[in-house]
């Protein structure tokens, strides 16, 4: 295996559509140095099972080669799965239609991925909770527990999802209010992909994350949607002192760029950039064009630290 010179510079990532959740409640996660980026060679994976309490949490790793004892430490990336699916959407393979695992990219870009499943969903624990963004924060706090051991960073990347318009998920309000589970069947993960924009995704990658999906049940927890549609603002964009990356697809129906504009423009870090990408919708990581995406993940996770003036 082969490394770079590259330093990957000190930066957090919030993806896809609106504002991260995950990336303004751990803002003091950044990493405090670089590691060097790596090429070549396989990419190693490994599970891991954490608690909240006595709820059973399910984490998944992946970087190129094992890790072996002496070597520098390579920067986290920390992959937050959003409200309707599990963290199979970061690593969801599709053959004959080309690179889906945003894991496998970051990882031969020389990070160190880690993402879990969340309280109530994929192979993690189920309860009588919603699930809700509290919750997924207390997930995160022991799962970096993890990360820490394992790596010995204390700090890490972030990147997550969010939607700050939800005027057609406030209709059901009122059953998100008396109901912690709501139904999710493969038309609706197939929605996710192809609501706003039909042809900004590949069907077949569409139905591998349904297939992916499927053997979890056909409920999924409310709590996101109550907390998006009942009590935000959940992030105060004022408190968000990490370096931001905002992504929107150009033809995202849930999160409006007047939206995004007006929580960006309140971030309090100089650091920070408003990406949005053309021809694709709501679903950045199963877009035809997914690898614009990659692209600007990996330009702003990689930019030069500044120098201070």
């Amino acid at each position: 295996m082969k490394y770079l010179n590259q330093l990957l510079a000190r930066r957090a990532v919030i993806k896809g559509t609106g504002l991260g959740l995950v990336a303004g409640g751990l803002a003091s996660t950044l990493p405090v140095q670089g590691a060097a980026a790596a090429e070549g060679g396989e990419i190693w994976s490994s599970e891991y099972w954490t608690k909240k309490g006595d709820i059973p949490l399910w984490m998944f790793r992946k970087r190129l080669g094992a890790p072996k004892a002496g070597e520098p430490s390579r920067p986290v990336l920390f992959m937050v799965h959003g409200s309707s699916v599990t963290s199979r959407t970061y690593d969801l393979h599709v053959p004959g239609h080309g690179e889906y695992s945003v894991m496998d990219v970051f990882a031969r870009y020389g990070f160190d991925v880690w993402t879990m499943d969340h309280e109530n969903y994929g192979k993690s624990g189920r309860t009588s909770g919603n699930s809700d963004i509290a919750s997924g924060v207390e997930d995160l706090k022991v799962a970096m527990e993890v990360v820490t051991r394992e790596t010995g960073l204390k700090k890490a990347h972030f990147l997550g999802e969010g939607s700050p318009t939800l005027t057609k998920r406030a209709e059901q309000l009122d059953y998100y209010r008396t109901h912690n589970m709501r139904k999710r069947d493969r038309d609706m993960i197939r929605s996710i992909a192809t609501r706003d924009k039909p042809g900004t995704s590949d069907i077949a990658a569409v139905e591998a994350l349904a297939d992916a999906e499927m053997p979890f049940g056909d409920q999924i927890p409310t709590g996101t949607y109550l907390d998006m549609t009942a009590n935000l603002p959940v992030v105060h964009p004022q408190k968000v002192l990490s370096p931001v990356l905002l992504v929107r697809g150009e033809f995202d129906g849930i999160a409006t760029v007047a939206d995004l504009e007006e929580f960006y423009n309140l971030l309090p870090n100089g650091d920070r950039q408003f990406i949005i990408l053309p021809g694709t919708a709501h679903s950045v990581t199963l877009a035809t064009n997914r690898e614009l995406f990659w692209h600007v993940a990996r330009a702003f996770l990689t930019m030069p630290t500044p120098i201070a003036t």
